[in-house]
């Protein structure tokens, strides 16, 4: 098995692709290991030190490391739990499998929300889910689209440039009811 490695716009994570397929549904995000113990890949990965988060995409493992350490020294003890966790034939997710990430809007915004939604998901998810993240709508209020950032994304040093110049201005030139956008934790 040959695990090939990809650098992301934020310096503190690192793409990992294992060559098959990670989630055969949405994502999944593990901001910590506690959030970890529906899936032996994510606890296997915050098993080695100094791993802060751990996001997994269609094909494609992100590992977010603590400022305490260098890439160089636990990149290989990570590729290790990746390729012992596919050659165990052990399952990504215990029980129910990823989120397909948009949270639910119901209301007079119905039709702009569907927009905002079908926008993200054909220009936006995709160019993100290549720097090794996803970007979810979270909600929608007088004009103020929330979204909440995983994997790359999340603390990412371009994610505000990113949401400023990229999304704002994308959504409020396809939809004129959108004023900003901002940034939501969950």
């Amino acid at each position: 098995m040959f695990i090939q490695t990809e650098s992301t716009p934020n310096p503190a994570t690192l793409k990992f692709l294992p060559g098959q397929a990670v989630m055969s549904a949405g994502t999944a995000d593990f901001p910590s290991a506690e959030a970890a113990q529906a899936s032996p890949l994510a606890r296997r990965i915050f098993a080695v030190d100094g791993v802060a988060g751990v996001f997994f995409g269609p094909d494609f493992v992100t590992v977010t490391k603590t400022d305490a350490v260098m890439w160089e020294h636990i990149k290989p003890a990570i590729l290790g739990a990746v390729m012992e966790h596919f050659q165990s034939g052990a399952p990504v997710m215990e029980g129910e499998s990823g989120t397909v990430g948009h949270a639910e809007h119901t209301g007079e915004d119905e039709e702009i929300v569907g927009q905002i939604k079908s926008l993200l998901d054909t220009r936006v998810r995709p160019a993100v889910a290549q720097d090794g993240g996803d970007i979810t709508f979270h909600g929608f209020d007088r004009g103020v689209v929330y979204l909440h950032m995983q994997g790359a994304c999340a603390g990412c040093p371009s994610s505000t440039m990113t949401l400023k110049h990229g999304i704002e201005n994308l959504l409020r030139h396809y939809i004129p009811e959108v004023t900003e956008v901002r940034p939501v934790g969950v």
